[in-house]
């Protein structure tokens, strides 16, 4: 028996001439406040890449607001504003907040979905407090050092339709959850979801199957790439960082600010190989059979190919 690849597989200039004429809405300007610590993304990138994506999404979207308005109809009830959930997933620096950021800035230009919001992951990290005491510190990242159930709880709550919705803030300077701050999800049309584990699933529990965080998914993405790139990018990302954000004297990382070239490498090193690559095999690359598009990157972080799942 013959097996058949559900995916449609495009190369970068197959898939770029998918935006068809679809203007471009950003300037040089919005790609500077977009790109991430590191990131080459580049104005000529999103137009061949994500212009084409945040077509295909605004479709969807259109068509399951026309479906639910089409329910609506048939059960003579008021219309109902649920928000089009959309997950994307990948390792530690491959440039997965970035395409997040990219995605919501083009998809709140579509006249479909003008209130498009973005909703990080860390937020719902157990705070450094509670993951010392279980012993998790040393695998920050992993799917136990979240709060699962919150996580949960927050999306259930937006496919239900409510409307106002208060989620944690993490600080990435102080490398924590902020204990006295929230942030409010107000009445959003698409809802991006970004974080390592957000694909993730597991094993059915004595009481019958579980409900994942993915489960409420309109639409999934992986942003894919070869390990060793991404530990190459993750290494070149701490380097970065050293000069900058590490330079803080309020930063949990200060400590690395001082590190020399070699030193630095070499710590950027350890931690790959024992938090994120292990991460990266063992729980996030798992998950990318479960993406209904999966963006592969090269070296130069471009877009080298595109997999949409078949209908």
């Amino acid at each position: 028996m013959n097996n058949i690849d559900p995916y449609l597989s495009f190369d970068a200039q197959a898939w770029a001439k998918l935006r068809a004429a679809t203007p471009m809405t950003l300037d040089e300007a919005d790609v500077e406040r977009l790109r991430g610590v590191n990131d080459q993304i580049s104005i000529d990138e999103i137009e061949q890449t994500y212009l084409p994506l945040s077509r295909l999404l605004s479709l969807y979207v259109g068509a399951v607001q026309d479906l639910s308005r089409t329910t609506d109809i048939f059960l003579g009830t008021p219309p109902d504003k649920v928000p089009y959930l959309i997950g994307l997933a990948g390792s530690v620096a491959v440039g997965k907040s970035t395409s997040a950021r990219v995605l919501q800035t083009l998809l709140s230009r579509w006249p479909n979905s003008p209130r498009v919001d973005l909703i990080t992951t860390d937020g719902f990290l157990h705070p450094n407090a509670i993951l010392k005491e279980r012993g998790l510190m040393g695998r920050k990242g992993f799917p136990e050092s979240y709060d699962q159930r919150a996580l949960l709880d927050c999306v259930s709550r937006l496919k239900s339709g409510e409307q106002n919705i208060e989620i944690p803030v993490y600080s990435h300077l102080t490398y924590d959850v902020l204990p006295d701050r929230r942030r409010l999800i107000e009445a959003p049309d698409v809802v991006i979801i970004e974080g390592l584990n957000v694909l993730q699933t597991g094993a059915a529990t004595p009481e019958g199957p579980r409900v994942f965080v993915s489960d409420y998914f309109d639409f999934a993405i992986y942003i894919d790439a070869d390990p060793e790139i991404v530990r190459t990018w993750y290494i070149e990302r701490f380097l970065t960082l050293r000069e900058s954000a590490f330079a803080d004297p309020r930063s949990y990382f200060s400590r690395y600010a001082l590190l020399s070239d070699d030193e630095a490498v070499e710590t950027a090193s350890g931690i790959w190989d024992a938090i994120n690559g292990p991460n990266l095999v063992e729980n996030i690359a798992p998950t990318r059979a479960r993406a209904d598009l999966v963006l592969r990157k090269g070296h130069d972080h471009k877009a080298e190919e595109i997999r949409l799942r078949r209908l």
